[in-house]
């Protein structure tokens, strides 16, 4: 089966193209996409790939799903279009950088200017049904997004993976942590971050500490 994403994810994921599950969950995306509304538009699926190229990625975030709003995804988690009000979970992430980085928050809650440094904003699931979370779940996305990690986990060295609450620290438990470092804090939805654990975690400052630590450029977060 031939999907159109970046070269060099091409490459690595063309055997799930080809495995019996990836029909079976374009056939479903595509029905859903035909009779319902769903986000993020059609040409941003696989946008988080597209913006951050597999030898590029420094920096891994794992999601769950796609903002189920109106116009708020673009194929990159936790990130929000230009002139789109800030979730609160993006709004808590900002708050961290400031109190860790000193960064003032920006206007924007569009984060492709991390993706295009070699931060991969992978979520765990592509698609959503407009106003319903999870609607996509259990369809094959996470078959396939797991295996983006074990090729990121297994070819490369010296990434840095911030996962953030039980979903996104459960998927992540294939990375190996011998050959990468990988910080964890609860998640920075409100509700989480009410009970304390996600601020003051430092993970920005720690992320660019390793890098720097390894010759490696920082983000500018």
């Amino acid at each position: 089966m031939k999907v159109v994403i970046e070269p060099s994810w091409q490459q690595r994921l063309q055997d799930e193209f080809e495995k019996p599950y990836f029909p079976n969950l374009v056939e479903f995306v595509r029905q859903e996409y035909s009779t319902q509304r769903c986000y993020p538009p059609g040409k941003l699926i696989f946008n988080a790939f597209d913006k951050c190229p597999f030898d590029q990625t420094k920096v891994v975030i794992l999601g769950q799903d796609p903002y189920h709003g109106e116009g708020q995804a673009n194929g990159l988690a936790f990130s929000v279009n230009d002139g789109v009000t800030k979730p609160p979970s993006l709004v808590n992430i900002f708050k961290e950088i400031l109190d860790d980085l000193g960064k003032p928050i920006p206007k924007s809650g569009n984060l492709e200017r991390w993706a295009v440094q070699g931060v991969l904003l992978l979520n765990a699931t592509l698609t959503v049904r407009a106003g319903q979370a999870g609607s996509h779940q259990g369809k094959g996305w996470e078959t396939f997004t797991d295996a983006a990690i074990r090729h990121l986990s297994d070819e490369k060295e010296n990434l840095v993976f911030l996962l953030w609450g039980a979903y996104a620290q459960k998927k992540g438990s294939i990375i190996d942590t011998k050959r990468h470092h990988v910080l964890k804090a609860k998640h920075p939805s409100p509700m989480a971050a009410q009970w304390g654990g996600w601020f003051g975690n430092k993970h920005f400052s720690q992320a660019n500490d390793f890098l720097r630590g390894k010759g490696l450029p920082e983000i500018d977060w």
